[in-house]
């Protein structure tokens, strides 16, 4: 992988943190940090913060993203929308649009406002004008039945909007691959696992070096839209949706039925939740508190929507999978405008909650392999990459098949960054884009 190229952008957009990266021609990386507080931050939360500011006659949409929009929305002066995980809807044929008080924003929109709040607090370090701008993506985006070419138009859309139109788009498992091939001092075959907020990518390289320049050739890819997200989704729903009606009923035309379950499935997965408020499901839940049978659940089910408690939600259920991750059992302790809710969970059972998606992760591993035509016992290295990736069952689920003395791990939020970043220096960075529908030129 020989440079040529004075300086290169890495792009990690990621469901839950992104990751900005510059590499220069001396084969030397920097994350780009962002001045919050007084503290250099290197990952830029997901995240977006709209509210309204009086200007003159009339209201200004303001928005902030990263740290700064949840420092906004927990502020809560005014009236907002906060919304995070907005990543999961790229590919989404179903997601059209959604209204923030008076302007409707496509997914599009969404990205390109999001990343000129990035712009704004990254100054000079970020220059859309470099030649080599490298953007990962997912190897399968999350989502029911996604579509590989609408999330592709939104993402070129989006960046384009800001200069990017020339940038190049690679499978975010090679990117993190290219970081971690610098450790390496022999010809290997690599096995990448990335996991992200919504997906988890797989990809197997091969790497060798010819007269002392580092070689890599792409073998096959794999991805599927289950990872952090999906065992969030998992706590919610065994943990906090019964607490909130799920399960309950409620009478109509002297019937007794059950409050339906579509409002639990959205309010368990983070991108869903952050638009429930703005659309009717807000205003149907109010309908169904009236006539349940037990209407105290559902109110505080309201209470969470209404004043957006989401993002406190999410800390508390991250902070439990965090802790299910070094203890066999801990406390999920979630509170909030009157909502109480506390359970005690164990390893065990939230090991048993996430199987079925432990076993489809597996299957996808599996499939990465099969189409690089190369075995398990053919595989030297076993690269982790993410937060997901510390979760007991996963890391058993490599252990069982390579061994632990073949896996490794860095950094759970640069790497892909890194690595993207370092393909822009390479000497045909082209040969590494995602050229259409799941199709790497070779």
């Amino acid at each position: 992988m020989s440079v040529s190229h004075d300086l290169s952008i890495g792009i990690d957009f990621g469901t839950s943190n992104t990751v900005v990266a510059v590499a220069d021609s001396h084969g030397n990386v920097k994350a780009l940090t962002f001045d919050h507080g007084g503290e250099n931050l290197k990952v830029f939360v997901t995240a977006l913060c709209f509210w309204d500011e009086r200007h003159g006659n009339g209201l200004r949409t303001q928005v902030e993203g990263g740290p700064w929009a949840i420092e906004q929305f927990l502020e809560g002066l005014s009236p907002h929308r906060f919304i995070q995980s907005f990543k999961t809807f790229a590919a989404s044929a179903t997601f059209q649009e959604t209204r923030i008080f008076r302007d409707r924003y496509r997914f599009e929109d969404l990205l390109s406002a999001f990343l000129r709040t990035l712009v704004r607090h990254g100054g000079e370090q970020l220059n859309w004008g470099v030649p080599n701008v490298v953007i990962g993506r997912p190897v399968q985006f999350a989502g029911y039945n996604p579509d590989d070419d609408l999330a592709m138009q939104r993402y070129r859309a989006a960046f384009g909007k800001l200069g990017a139109d020339h940038a190049r788009y690679v499978y975010e498992p090679v990117g993190a691959a290219f970081f971690y091939a610098r450790q390496l001092n022999r010809d290997s075959t690599v096995l990448v696992a990335d996991f992200g907020g919504g997906t988890s990518d797989f990809s197997v390289m091969r790497f060798s070096r010819e007269s002392g320049v580092l070689r890599a050739e792409p073998l096959g890819h794999s991805g599927i839209g289950i990872a952090g997200d999906a065992f969030d989704y998992r706590i919610v729903d065994h943990v906090v949706s019964p607490q909130l009606g799920k399960g309950g009923f409620y009478r109509s035309m002297g019937k007794t039925l059950s409050i339906p379950n579509h409002y639990y499935a959205n309010f368990a997965r983070w991108n869903q939740l952050a638009m429930m408020k703005g659309s009717g499901d807000l205003k149907e839940l109010r309908e169904l508190a009236k006539v349940a049978l037990e209407p105290e659940p559902l109110e505080k089910f309201i209470d969470i929507i209404e004043y957006d408690l989401g993002f406190e939600l999410y800390r508390a259920v991250s902070s439990t999978k965090v802790a299910l991750s070094s203890q066999d059992e801990t406390e999920f302790r979630f509170q909030g405008e009157g909502v109480d809710i506390k359970a005690r969970i164990k390893r065990a059972d939230f090991e048993s909650w996430i199987a079925d998606d432990v076993k489809r992760i597996a299957g996808t591993v599996d499939e990465a392999l099969m189409k690089s035509g190369v075995s398990a016992t053919e595989i030297d290295k076993v690269f982790l990459t993410g937060g997901t990736s510390f979760v007991p069952a996963i890391r058993n689920l490599f252990v069982e098949r390579f061994g632990e003395e073949r896996l490794t791990s860095a950094d759970q939020f640069e790497s892909i960054a890194y690595g993207l970043a370092l393909i822009g220096q390479t000497d045909d960075p082209e040969r590494w884009a995602v050229q259409g529908s799941q199709d790497v030129k070779k």
